[in-house]
């Protein structure tokens, strides 16, 4: 079954719905859907693990997106500099 076949990939993988959902084929939407919705009806235990993994990724996921600016930022500000000094010479 699908719904137990996601949260599984999920726990063993520490995976996000984006990456589960592009290992099954499927859309966010229709994982989201089997783990919030049908899973808890399935195997609560299940659910209760996957929730954690869950709630960790959207807590981490500010993080990441920080740093990702922070980053994107830093680079642009090296091309940019890399730029004037081409345009010197």
């Amino acid at each position: 079954m699908r719904v137990k076949a996601e949260a599984q990939y999920i726990i063993d993988n520490q995976s996000t719905i984006r990456d589960t959902a592009k290992a099954f084929g499927v859309s966010k939407s229709t994982v989201h859907v089997d783990l919030i919705k049908r899973l808890p009806k399935l195997d609560k235990t299940l659910f209760d693990r996957v929730c954690m993994i869950l709630d960790y990724n959207t807590e981490d996921r500010a993080n990441r997106g920080g740093e990702s600016t922070k980053r994107r930022y830093k680079e642009k500000a090296y091309s940019l500099t890399d730029q004037s000094i081409k345009n010197k010479h």
